[in-house]
């Protein structure tokens, strides 16, 4: 008996992994060009072959999140003038269709950022020119109830870019007890204590970290083991990596996403970890239009530059690793595609796999596992 429920199991294991090889795609967009909205996409993670599902129209969503439970998929509607909005949808992942549902306002223009925080009951969403971030609760039903919004105050040494505060994103700490809100406008990472009863933030103990004048904070983004965190810097082009504990940040490190003979403008924009937690990845904006590629010491959690891919188009935003680790996506926005790259899991490198999806304007991608 002992021998047929081994057989059983080795027979089972290839199934287990055909069900956990499709994933669904999300893709949000600016809406100025060739986009609708929001588009969904089957993804193969043992190929890289990926399939068209379904479309939803939506005004510039170009930031979205998807819930724990991953029924309902939230998505900031990018625009000013007490139009910044988040939109609500559900999602069915027997077919991969969205339906719109809800839409509550941002609480300020051009939210550019949404997170849903681990219990999916709150929503944080960063305003970008509204100098601002709110949380607004979810209901039982996915809807959103009113925001509360706090706004910064200051500005930073570059008069252009950084004359008033500029919230570039909202990062729940992987105990759902803090809020990281780094502003490109002050130059600051600003650290509030989350309570997932009121929902209301307040500033921590460490109410911020500061950034290197004029290098402007993007992105964050924690360590798969929580005890390290990372920060991409748009204006200076470089990552700043952290220890972190119970809510406190403490520098180890800073580092150019550019090689050192690099003399355009640096424009850097998201920033990613592997699964495995062994390599960092952070994309560069025209002129340079590349992917740096960093290992992580696994002991002092410092990076150590390895390259720098092209992404094969131009302004690459948001990039994403699949759940598997197998391939990198990166979302070039003015070249209207998506560019599919394999990923070695040894050495980190990439390569063109030479798939394509074509999209317009793509800024934010998203994964969904199939029902």
């Amino acid at each position: 008996m002992k021998y047929i429920w081994r057989l059983i199991l080795l027979l089972a294991i290839p199934v287990i992994g055909e069900c956990q090889m499709n994933y669904y795609l999300l893709i949000g967009t600016y809406t100025k060009g060739k986009s609708e909205g929001l588009y969904v996409y089957k993804m193969n993670t043992e190929t890289g072959d990926v399939v068209a599902i379904s479309k939803a129209t939506a005004a510039n969503p170009s930031y979205l999140d998807v819930s724990p439970d991953e029924k309902f998929v939230y998505a900031v509607n990018e625009d000013a003038n007490d139009k910044g909005s988040v939109s609500v949808f559900a999602f069915d992942k027997s077919n991969g269709a969205l339906k719109y549902i809800d839409k509550q306002t941002s609480g300020g223009d051009h939210p550019c950022y949404v997170a849903v925080n681990k219990t999916g009951k709150w929503v944080a969403v960063a305003n970008y020119t509204g100098g601002s971030f709110s949380t607004l609760p979810i209901m039982a039903n996915g809807t959103l109830g009113t925001p509360t919004t706090i706004q910064h105050t200051g500005s930073s040494i570059n008069k252009e870019r950084q004359e008033k505060p500029h919230v570039h994103s909202t990062v729940f700490s992987p105990d759902d007890k803090y809020i990281f809100v780094p502003d490109l406008g002050i130059d600051k990472v600003m650290i509030y204590s989350f309570n997932a009863g009121s929902g209301k933030p307040e500033p921590a103990k460490q109410p911020f970290v500061k950034a290197t004048e004029g290098y402007g904070p993007r992105h964050f983004t924690f360590h798969p083991n929580g005890k390290l965190a990372y920060l991409v810097e748009e204006m200076g082009g470089a990552v700043a990596a952290y220890k972190y504990k119970d809510g406190k940040l403490t520098f180890i490190q800073h580092i150019s996403a550019y090689p050192a003979d690099f003399t355009g403008k640096k424009w850097s924009a998201d920033i990613h970890i592997s699964p495995d937690g062994k390599f960092l990845y952070a994309s560069n904006r025209t002129p340079a239009n590349t992917i740096a590629i960093f290992s992580i010491d696994s002991k002092s959690g410092k990076l150590k530059a390895l390259g720098y891919e092209s992404t094969k188009g131009d302004v690459p935003r948001n990039f994403t690793i699949d759940p598997t680790g197998n391939f990198l996506l990166v979302a070039n926005q003015e070249t209207d595609n998506i560019v599919i790259f394999k990923r070695n899991k040894e050495t980190g490198l990439l390569t063109d796999t030479g798939k394509r999806i074509e999209a317009g304007n793509p800024v934010c991608l998203k994964w969904v596992g199939e029902k």
